[in-house]
């Protein structure tokens, strides 16, 4: 089954190292659909915005000149791909002038499109004010629930991940679209840690009854280590989905001053260049959705996936 992925792309450096990313994991392999997207501001001021309810409305010149430039930057961002082994029918440039915003716009077209995942690079400014990817990543945390989010930060080069485990549900999906999407990748790892600083101390209350709707009472009653934090689980969930057994690494259990700071602590001492962990619904504004917003914001030549 393939893997499709929503990239975006506004020719800053932010956005050269997400393809940088791109090409280290997946090069080579034609399991991935890649779509490259650009979002332009089609403004306001001017009343361009008519164009989303007119399709027969011309377009400013403005807008026709913010398309082209980001044009050249979706050209430029396929023939690299290509140079690095991506098959060109797995590549789809879109550009994409909206007045929603940036932000918006990402979110909407990724929802309305079922990807299996959106990359972004943070902090990126383009050379055109309205191609932005700085406050859009941070701003994509905030709104994207439903669609996994890959942020990347500076310069990425190791292949092994480092799962962020707990005792939920949503820790398990995490699991889940982490082994769909490195299953056939022949250098990735994965290294499974519970951070006791995030997440406490004692075992969760959480009840096996909870579980079944996703994965069925017989794999449960099984599978589900609730007392020892799901290792057993996350490292089943990885396994059956087709991740070798061998590049599963449990790293014990540790106390940290701060669960984002363990973390990235962590991910750092195991040389891991992405930390993935799963998030509780955009409702719950609890520690777990903290951690994640805090490692976002710190984490520094690491590239994150947050789960929802």
């Amino acid at each position: 089954m393939k893997k499709k992925i929503l990239v975006a792309v506004d020719g800053s450096v932010y956005s050269s190292n997400s393809l940088d990313y791109l090409i280290r994991l997946f090069r080579e392999n034609d399991a991935f659909d890649i779509d490259l997207f650009a979002a332009v501001s089609a403004g306001s001021k001017d009343q361009s915005w008519m164009n989303e309810v007119d399709p027969h409305r011309i377009e400013n010149t403005v807008v026709l000149q913010r398309k082209a430039i980001a044009a050249k930057y979706l050209k430029d961002a396929r023939m690299r791909l290509v140079r690095n082994g991506f098959a060109k029918e797995n590549i789809t440039s879109i550009v994409h002038a909206s007045s929603q915003g940036i932000t918006g716009s990402i979110y909407h077209f990724a929802k309305e499109n079922l990807y299996d995942g959106i990359l972004v690079g943070r902090r990126g400014v383009g050379r055109v004010g309205e191609m932005l990817l700085g406050s859009v990543s941070a701003d994509l945390v905030r709104q994207c629930h439903e669609i996994p989010i890959w942020i990347i930060d500076g310069n990425v080069t190791s292949t092994r991940f480092l799962l962020a485990v707990h005792t939920c549900i949503h820790s398990l999906m995490a699991a889940d679209h982490l082994s769909f999407i490195l299953k056939d990748n022949p250098t990735a790892e994965v290294c499974i840690y519970h951070s006791r600083s995030a997440f406490g101390s004692t075992p969760s209350h959480s009840s096996k009854e909870e579980y079944h709707h996703y994965w069925g009472e017989r794999w449960c009653d099984k599978n589900l280590d609730l007392e020892t934090c799901l290792y057993k689980a996350h490292s089943q969930v990885l396994i059956q989905n087709g991740f070798p057994k061998e590049r599963i690494i449990h790293i014990t259990p540790r106390r940290g001053i701060h669960p984002s700071h363990d973390l990235l602590r962590q991910a750092k001492r195991y040389q891991c260049g992405t930390i993935a962990i799963g998030r509780r619904p955009r409702v719950d504004k609890g520690l777990f959705g903290g951690v994640s917003d805090r490692i976002t914001r710190k984490a520094q030549n690491m590239a994150i996936w947050l789960v929802g």
